[in-house]
């Protein structure tokens, strides 16, 4: 598996978890002023759709370019939001696994609106959308630190020592060889290094 394909997992399942834990958030609490680059969790997840649906529509071929924002949909509720996410996610995931090394290499065109078209890379788009996501739901997480919903663990997913067995997504993205917990470490530390 690549590792766009392993990435596109982990943001499903990431955004599985926080939607889930948010969902334990009345709609006043998802929607009060907080702390953030966004005023609100409910603004912060409204932002990040809307961002992936911009994205995986150009990377999709779906053709609606700036148009995409002409209709950009307010989640009220994080329960109201999932289902969606989860849609875009499952989109992205397919799109990431039939990814060959040569089509991540090639340009792709976003429509910018009035700064007109702007050519980027795919896989370059592919890595900023991660880096986005990872970015905004780091926010959320430290919002939702502030309510009495805490905040779930949303780093237990690569290493197969570390995944929660109920993890669809984790299950089958990196296979467990064996290897687990074998051996030294891959990269030896030098001799001024500190240890954590």
């Amino acid at each position: 598996m690549n590792a766009f394909a392993l990435w596109a997992r982990n943001n499903a399942w990431t955004n599985a978890v926080l939607a889930g834990a948010c969902e334990g958030l009345s709609p006043a609490e998802y929607g009060a002023r907080r702390t953030g680059f966004f005023p609100s969790i409910r603004a912060t997840w409204n932002h990040l759709h809307a961002v992936d649906r911009f994205y995986i529509d150009a990377l999709d071929g779906g053709g609606r370019g700036h148009r995409v924002w002409d209709d950009v949909p307010d989640f009220a509720t994080a329960g109201t939001l999932r289902p969606a996410q989860a849609a875009q996610d499952a989109r992205l995931i397919v799109l990431r696994e039939r990814l060959t090394e040569t089509a991540a290499a090639r340009p792709l065109d976003l429509d910018r609106g009035p700064k007109g078209m702007i050519r980027e890379r795919v896989d370059l788009v592919l890595w900023h959308l991660f880096q986005h996501q990872i970015h905004h739901r780091g926010q959320i997480h430290a919002m939702l630190a502030g309510t009495a919903v805490a905040p779930p663990q949303l780093d237990e997913f690569f290493l197969p020592s570390d995944r929660n067995p109920t993890n669809p997504f984790a299950a089958t993205a990196v296979p467990d060889d064996g290897r687990a917990g074998a051996g030294g470490p891959a990269v030896q530390p030098s001799r001024n290094s500190s240890r954590a």
